[in-house]
């Protein structure tokens, strides 16, 4: 009979460690938190309920205290892990090593009350894998409290957050709408991204493309100067007006211009390489997966969104089975470390010596984290054997499985491998026109001398990035003419920015140090399941719904959806978690203030009765120029209104 307890998060986590152990120990899954903080008052006790502060089910005023619950749905797995810890003389708690994973381990403690018989490990890995588990139950530790804290700090802080806010829109918007620390900046991105877009004024510009070179070394070259003078491209223009910015002192050709120029380029001769540069460079490789870097380049590659991406890496983690064996495949997904560990890396420099032996450097490739506060005390997502092709497992992977474990397993190499050594190429080639001005032409190329990592990796791109592939022009001299064989005008239009995508919206979030790992994937499906945010395609759309939520927000809490504001909550997190900040006054600050800094609760205390109701005007009637403007219903749905006062109509 197993004389040790084992409790991990999910059933495919115990499965796999399960199959590691002997007879000795019994897995169990927690399935997820098995405790949280009430919903509101109504479970609390008698002489709390009638409290101020009893629907945050948080004691304000004893030190921010919480009431936590186990939730209905989780009653009965706690009577499981109940029954199993009787007789047991060992409690191995083996959640995640991260906040999210060392608070449910600390929950577990608190809602199994282990007797003093019973022995406590705490024990942590990277990866699931035999090795990895053997090592973590030779090397116990305590519960971390600081990461304990940390979590639940964050826990209250998004309690008080939504509680106050939320109710906010629902008197002004609609009910059934939240307002959440991380979540309302994001909306506010995307809107904002939006306004950027519909204030927007396309320019169009044109210029000319010479077709040169013999019938077999033909390129293309584009029209750059006109008599020394720059030729306007999209960059010289003004986004909200379409005209030309005042500081630019360019040529702006319009369509005839552009034909008359075409028209005698055609016509003219020689056409001579006036400049000729070459340099050789080199490309390093994209770093180790950490989670949003995946996140993004499965959005580019495959159009997975951040949600999808995490389920799929995480049943990688928590193991599969291969030849009747079940193997944890990658390691850790919710992590911003880009470091491997010198095992991993002399794995891989192993196979690459093997496989691709001119592609080895001489030492190890080191990265530096450049993400703020990066504090996930994991190693950089890499496959737990990277000796486990993707080719030798995809007969036990489903198609996404196989294809995230594919992209895992390229950068993990790549990242080890030789820069690309490229000759980068310049023509400048000037032709003049009879009678007329002499007209500049640049050529680029590019010429791959050694692929180096694009043997086996090359990353995704957003949209409107640099195409980094191949794109040779023949050998070229100074002061040698060219034939050319074409001329054509070419008409072009600025672009408004483009919306954010699953990647991009990521990627901001991340730079301005708002949300962490384990976070992202949330954040955007909770912004798309409360209908802030629609998905086409791969672009996130704000609804009406989020516009109007955020004239309120914006507009009347200007400091708290301040995104460096948000920002600076996460840094005061990862403080807590280091031990270096107080959690207790820092919950007091933010809700209650101090001194002259206001806290939320005052805040919307002294401004909620002088919000005004909503409006979003959308342009004005073609028929009588009133605005038209977009307001919610009680119902919760958009309508149209046109006009203001009296003479107001609706649609």
């Amino acid at each position: 009979m197993a004389k040790k307890l084992v409790i991990v998060e999910s059933p495919a986590k115990a499965k796999t460690i399960g199959s590691y152990l002997g007879e000795d120990y019994e897995v169990m899954a927690s399935v997820g938190h098995i405790r949280d903080l009430m919903p509101n008052g109504r479970s609390l006790p008698d002489d709390v309920k009638k409290k101020w502060w009893a629907d945050y089910a948080v004691d304000v005023d004893n030190d921010f205290t919480p009431f936590y619950e186990v939730p209905v749905e989780k009653a009965a797995q706690v009577s499981k892990l109940r029954a199993a810890l009787k007789g047991k003389d060992e409690l191995v708690l083996a959640t995640d090593e991260d906040r999210e994973g060392e608070a449910i381990s600390w929950h577990l403690l608190q809602v199994l009350k282990p007797t003093r018989n019973v022995k406590v490990k705490r024990i942590a890995f990277h990866e699931i894998t035999k090795e990895a588990i053997k090592r973590a139950i030779e090397n116990p530790r305590d519960v971390d409290s600081d990461l304990v804290e940390a979590q639940e700090t964050r826990r209250i802080l998004d309690r008080l957050y939504g509680y106050t806010l939320s109710p906010v829109l629902w008197s002004r918007v609609t009910k059934n709408l939240s307002a959440g620390r991380v979540q309302s900046p994001a909306v506010k991105l995307v809107v904002e991204r939006e306004v950027a877009r519909r204030n927007f004024r396309s320019a169009t510009f044109w210029d000319l493309r010479a077709d040169l070179g013999g019938e077999k070394e033909t390129f293309s070259a584009d029209l750059k100067t006109v008599d020394g003078q720059r030729v306007a491209n999209g960059s010289d223009f003004e986004d909200t007006t379409g005209i030309l910015k005042p500081t630019r002192k360019v040529l702006w050709l319009d369509e005839d211009s552009a034909r008359q120029l075409a028209a005698q380029a055609k016509e003219s001769k020689p056409y001579r390489v006036a400049r000729l540069e070459a340099t050789e460079g080199t490309e390093k490789p994209a770093a180790p997966f950490m989670t949003t870097t995946l996140q993004q380049d499965a959005n580019r590659k495959f159009g997975y969104s951040a949600d999808r991406t995490m389920r799929i890496a995480q049943s990688l983690y928590e193991g599969v089975g291969i030849a009747g064996e079940q193997v944890g495949l990658i390691t850790y997904m919710r992590t911003d470390s880009l470091t491997l560990s010198g095992e991993a890396v002399g794995r891989i420099r192993e196979l690459i010596q093997k496989d691709y032996p001119d592609c080895l450097p001489d030492k190890p490739v080191q990265y530096a984290n450049k993400v703020k506060n990066a504090q996930e005390a994991h190693e950089a997502i890499r496959p737990t054997d990277v000796g486990r092709r993707p080719s030798d497992v995809s007969a036990y992977l489903n198609e996404d499985q196989l294809k995230l474990y594919t992209l895992i397993w390229q950068r993990s190499v790549a990242c080890q491998m030789k820069p690309t050594r490229v000759l980068r190429t310049e023509a400048e080639i000037e032709v003049q026109l009879a009678g007329g001005p002499k007209l500049g032409f640049l050529a680029t190329g590019k010429q791959i001398l050694f692929d180096g990592f694009l043997r086996v990796y090359s990353e995704g791109r957003d949209e409107g990035a640099d195409d980094p592939r191949e794109r040779r022009l023949p050998r070229l001299a100074e002061g040698q003419e060219l034939p050319c064989r074409n001329v054509e005008p070419l008409g072009h239009s600025t672009k408004p920015p483009a919306r954010y995508t699953d990647a991009t919206l990521i990627k901001k979030l991340e730079e301005l140090g708002i949300g962490r790992p384990s976070t992202y994937a949330s954040i955007i499906s909770v912004i798309v399941d409360r209908g802030y945010v629609r998905k086409a395609g791969k672009q996130l759309v704000p609804t009406f719904r989020a516009f109007l939520a955020m004239e309120v927000l914006d507009k009347s809490f200007e400091e708290l959806m301040d995104l460096g504001f948000t920002a600076r909550m996460d840094e005061a997190l990862d403080e807590i978690s280091e031990g270096k900040t107080d959690s207790k006054s820092y919950l007091r600050t933010f809700f209650l203030g101090e001194g002259e800094k206001k806290g939320l609760k005052p805040m919307v205390e002294e401004r909620k009765k002088d919000i005004p109701f909503p409006a979003f005007i959308v342009g004005n009637s073609p028929e009588t120029g009133e605005p038209i403007v977009v307001r919610n219903g009680k119902d919760g749905g958009a309508f149209l209104q046109i006009g203001e006062g009296e003479n107001k109509r609706y649609a």
